[in-house]
């Protein structure tokens, strides 16, 4: 079991896909169980299909950029 925070630190510049485990009274996740990481989002999704019945959180560990910019990814589905 761990915390968002060591997983961003530990996983910097991926997307993470935990179990929730715990949250806070205001529903900001407190202790999760790591399901999987990776640098290509897809792998994660893959990953989120077998995530039946479990509460899941979904995020990626990088900087999200600042207002007024945006992102495009590339991939498949």
């Amino acid at each position: 079991m761990e915390t968002i925070e060591k997983i961003k630190r530990k996983f910097k510049n991926e997307w993470v896909l935990v179990e929730i485990l715990e949250e806070d009274k205001k529903g900001e996740p407190t202790r999760v169980k790591l399901i999987a990481h990776s640098k290509n989002r897809d792998d994660t999704y893959k990953a989120m299909k077998q995530t039946v019945r479990k509460y899941v959180y979904h995020f990626w560990t990088g900087k999200i950029p600042a207002k007024g910019y945006a992102v495009a990814f590339e991939g498949s589905v």
